[in-house]
């Protein structure tokens, strides 16, 4: 099968089967056993209302497909409408709790309804109606799902833009979408101090002409610029709206109509527009939200993600309020004003559902684990993880000192692309292995293939696609039809390549690992970052660990680690020593990085993902791209100092 398939070397043998306090899981034996099309079917009879029935389940003429075909339904009704009208208005819908302590809302789902109707309806006297584009530009704040939803009630399709990013990253995914009006705030709060949002929109329209009207929420006391005939307060616009529901009736979509855009990089400059809609989509998140977080009418559930990124709008707004569950939504940042503010929150609503990123986990490992004993997180009855595939010692870290050494962690793989959780294990189900994302959900066909496109043997690394259409799977890339074949569809005909490594053992589970283009050569071994950092971080003195390749005359490329320890303790030579042989004996001296950075942070973005390809430019001694989206971009210089501080002691020692 050649040389170009991925070496797989980490061993993981720790094995936790489904607690008994699980015996009633919403997913229990059999469910692996259903036929797909009749479970997707009857979860879009059943998870959603319709205003006119689909008449067939699903068409598929690779690469498009699309479900529930006939069927016509509003997202924001089901998300909101259906549970007031159930009887459930006086249930909590979010805890919104703000950065500054004390600042804290309870939206009840009569609240939030009466909430998205004066929005839409204030969108309405602005010239927003079915198939105007918007553009959301805010902080997490309750607003902001209020904003989607007014959108979604209107047919309006929206694209949500981190509140990170900058004017040209907003004004690029304005102009691509062609966005007619922009939803902003003066200033979201971050670490005690208001951090503006209005002049980088400002900035960002004076290159997308095509913005008529900025809609501006107050949320600080700052001072803030409006231009006179285009920018309006929302507090001013919306005081004499109507709030009836009656009178703001929702619009009725058809399935395949579009929800909303999700912006996401890609090799080129221009960012892709990854397009989802309403039918598909909102199915395929309720479902899989129901039965792998085994929610509950009692389920307090929080998704530590922000909206402005699809993680977001699948698990914290779309996939939770659809199931009418009662969520928390969190403004700040985990270490303010202390790094307990997390489980301070976990306590105070009785969370029982948290779902996050390793690199959060991470972080918390590196700060450890007394904050958590500060409060009693004894709600918490199961752990999600979502994002880069988690190693397993941040696994069992986040189940002992998170989940009392009792709860499951069920770590979901999925992307922008898919829309919705595609593998994970089931809690009543599933016996757990950290690392490893567990087995497809029902319908998701994926394949581990190798360089030419035939599946690999059990245990081998390879390249992992999809077979099968599933309901919330992306309709292409907005406005550019070709990138879309190239991108997912021209590296093996037929087959969507989704851009990750991965490998299946003999029980059918999938270990991702990690980004084809993070992959390193090393002497023509073809070597996972995931596996290198899950080594490093398996040493007990490291908190986190980062790697990526530079050249090397002799092996083609050498490995770069960027380690941070555990108590901010700093690196010598012994400890470079150690962790390399630790490494070698844990997946081999092929495997062992070439030098060690050992730094006290790793440069990440705002929402906790870290930014290897900055880390590549560091070992390559090449010119940094973009640093503005990082959370610190001071991190950058001092790791760069001290990665050639590295470079020459490992020199010497040679």
């Amino acid at each position: 099968m050649g040389d170009r398939n991925i070496d797989a070397l980490l061993s993981e043998q720790r094995r936790y089967p489904p607690p008994p306090e699980f015996a009633d899981a919403n997913a229990g034996p059999g469910f692996y056993e259903q036929d797909p099309d009749a479970f997707w079917e009857r979860e879009g009879r059943e998870r959603v209302d319709w205003f006119t029935p689909f008449s067939t389940l699903r068409e598929w003429t690779p690469p498009y497909a699309k479900w529930y075909l006939g069927g016509k339904l509003n997202a924001c009704y089901n998300c909101v409408d259906r549970h007031v009208e159930a009887g459930a208005g006086d249930k909590v819908a979010f805890h919104w709790e703000g950065e500054p302590v004390g600042d804290r809302l309870a939206v009840t789902y009569a609240d939030l309804q009466r909430r998205v109707v004066r929005f839409a309806n204030t969108l309405k006297k602005i010239g927003v109606g079915r198939g105007t584009n918007v553009a959301i530009y805010l902080g997490m704040v309750p607003d902001l799902p209020v904003a989607m939803l007014a959108c979604a009630r209107l047919g309006a399709p929206h694209t949500v833009v981190f509140g990170g990013f900058s004017a040209d990253s907003l004004a690029s995914r304005i102009n691509d979408m062609g966005c007619q009006v922009l939803i902003t705030q003066d200033a979201s709060w971050r670490r005690g101090r208001p951090l503006p949002l209005k002049p980088v929109a400002d900035e960002a329209m004076t290159n997308a002409p095509g913005v008529r009207r900025c809609l501006v929420v107050r949320r600080t006391e700052v001072d803030t610029p409006m231009t006179a005939g285009r920018d309006l307060w929302y507090h001013e616009a919306s005081a004499h709206v109507d709030d009836d529901a009656a009178n703001c009736p929702c619009e009725p979509m058809d399935a395949e109509d579009p929800l909303f855009l999700m912006y996401t990089s890609g090799t080129t400059a221009k960012p892709k527009g990854i397009v989802h809609t309403t039918g598909g989509y909102l199915v395929g998140v309720a479902t899989t939200h129901h039965y792998v977080f085994d929610i509950k009418q009692s389920t307090v559930y929080w998704c530590a993600a922000d909206i402005g990124w699809i993680t977001g709008h699948s698990y914290i707004v779309y996939g939770p309020l659809c199931n009418g569950v009662t969520s928390v939504l969190y403004e700040g940042t985990p270490d303010f004003p202390d790094k307990d503010r997390w489980w301070d929150i976990v306590e105070r609503y009785g969370v029982t559902v948290l779902y996050t990123a390793p690199t959060a986990i991470r972080t918390h490992m590196k700060w450890g684990p007394e904050f958590a004993r500060r409060h009693d997180l004894s709600s918490i009855r199961l752990l999600g993880s979502v994002g880069e595939p988690i190693n397993p010692e941040a696994w069992v870290w986040y189940r002992t000192h998170i989940g009392g050494g009792r709860a499951p962690v069920v770590d979901t793989w999925w992307q922008t692309e898919t829309g919705m959780i595609l593998i994970s294990p089931l809690p009543g189900v599933s016996t757990l292995k950290p690392g490893s994302a567990g087995r497809p959900f029902i319908g998701v066909t994926p394949s581990v293939v190798d360089d030419h496109g035939y599946p690999v043997t059990p245990g081998e690394g390879g390249f992992l696609v999809l077979r099968e259409p599933w309901p919330a799977m992306l309709r292409g890339i907005h406005g550019d039809p070709s990138r879309y074949l190239a991108t997912y569809w021209s590296r093996f005909p037929g087959d969507y390549l989704v851009g990750d490594g991965a490998r299946v053992d003999d029980d059918g589970d999938y270990w991702l690992l990690g980004r084809i283009d993070d992959v390193m050569n090393v002497s023509g071994h073809r070597i996972s970052t995931v596996e290198v950092e899950s080594a490093l971080v398996d040493d007990p003195t490291v908190a986190e660990a980062a790697v990526c390749a530079r050249p090397d005359e002799l092996t083609g490329q050498a490995i770069v680690a960027y380690v941070t320890l555990k108590g901010g303790r700093d690196g010598s030579r012994q400890a470079v020593a150690t962790l390399r042989q630790h490494v070698a004996e844990k997946i081999g001296r092929l495997a062992m990085p070439a030098n060690i950075v050992f730094t006290p942070e790793l440069p990440k973005t705002r929402s906790g993902k870290i930014m290897r390809r900055l880390l590549r430019d560091i070992a390559e001694e090449g010119t940094l791209g973009d640093t503005t989206t990082l959370a610190d971009p001071s991190v950058v210089e001092e790791i760069r100092t001290r990665a050639a501080a590295a470079a020459s002691a490992a020199a010497s020692a040679e």
